[in-house]
């Protein structure tokens, strides 16, 4: 990694960047490390091991960085917020499908990260993760094709010629002319089908070893609002006769003892909301057809509110930890 330019300092979005990756990877190193207590099969555990060092690794890169500023190191997740000894609550399966879940989020965090990044070891830290997540996602994809668990989205008719856009019905979708789905909308259902499959089975676990009623209420409003939202998406699928993909509810086990802390689970699920939000942004962004726009808006409303829940009961529980910010300078001067 290139040498810590010392006369400029970490900007706004660098300080960001790093600290929201501090915090996901000090989850990600506890959820890791209770997978390679349980997991069986010898591919996959190799895939868990890998994608633990990675998470390791980048604890100790930002850790180096913010020493080097002299600026706080965040609390995060440590080993109080897991218990590796629990019972088994996911399957093998599971773990992969997560695996390959959270590649695929980091490709695109990793990304951003890098593009709004100025300072060289910075740049070159976000570079390697990309490049560490990206195998980390072939490695999981092949896993899953090798298994054929892999689910693939639908094929379609090869067309005759390109093709311009005739009428101004092909944007309609409540009323008269309705064309077919083009390939930008299936291929955002399917996604999202399979990111709302996943978030419905790890949030059914976490309904099941909460311990507090409020949490496990909260965890079930989310279990039925990634249900809803798995019908609504597979509904435009089935309609144009299209499968909607499978979903892994199957491969959550009957435990009841909790393997990670309540604080840990809602962060957890915090952050899958904030992916859910980004990925029905993205999809209103391509969408065509009217009716698609307004399920995804409506359906994106429904996170936010939510989120907003998850994020008072992490406020009244004391397990927010505060993002670095500006200061007020009013408050500031104020006090002189």
């Amino acid at each position: 990694m290139a040498q810590t330019e010392h006369n400029i300092r970490l900007t706004s979005s660098e300080i960001a960047q790093l600290w929201s990756g501090y915090m996901g990877d000090s989850m990600s190193r506890c959820v890791l490390s209770y997978f390679m207590k349980l997991v069986e099969d010898e591919e996959i555990r190799q895939a868990v091991q890998y994608a633990l060092h990675l998470s390791e690794q980048h604890l100790q890169t930002i850790t180096t960085i913010f020493e080097n500023e002299r600026f706080p190191i965040p609390h995060g997740f440590t080993d109080k917020d897991v218990n590796v000894g629990a019972r088994r609550l996911f399957s093998d399966t599971f773990m992969l499908v997560y695996l390959r879940n959270v590649a695929k989020q980091g490709l695109s965090l990793y990304g951003m990260a890098l593009a709004v990044s100025a300072r060289t070891d910075v740049r070159a830290y976000f570079s390697e993760c990309l490049a560490s997540v990206t195998e980390l996602y072939n490695k999981a994809a092949g896993i899953l094709l090798s298994k054929g668990l892999y689910i693939r989205s639908p094929y379609l008719p090869t067309p005759e010629s390109a093709e311009y856009v005739q009428k101004e019905s092909f944007l309609n979708g409540f009323f008269g002319d309705k064309r077919p789905l083009n390939a930008l909308e299936i291929s955002h259902f399917y996604s999202d089908i399979q990111t709302n499959a996943l978030g419905k089975a790890l949030i059914t676990g976490f309904a099941q070893t909460a311990q507090s009623a409020e949490v496990k209420h909260y965890f079930l409003r989310g279990k039925d609002l990634a249900q809803k939202q798995l019908e609504v998406f597979s509904s435009y699928l089935k309609d144009d006769d299209l499968p909607a993909p499978m979903t892994w509810d199957s491969d959550v086990l009957d435990s009841t003892e909790p393997p990670f802390s309540e604080k840990l689970m809602l962060f957890h699920i915090t952050g899958l909301n904030a992916a859910g939000v980004l990925n029905y942004g993205t999809a209103i962004s391509v969408a065509m057809r009217r009716d698609v726009v307004a399920a995804y808006t409506r359906l994106m409303t429904e996170i936010l509110t939510y989120a907003e829940d998850g994020a008072k009961l992490l406020i009244d529980n004391g397990w927010m930890e505060k993002t670095p910010g500006t200061v007020d300078r009013d408050a500031l001067a104020a006090k002189g």
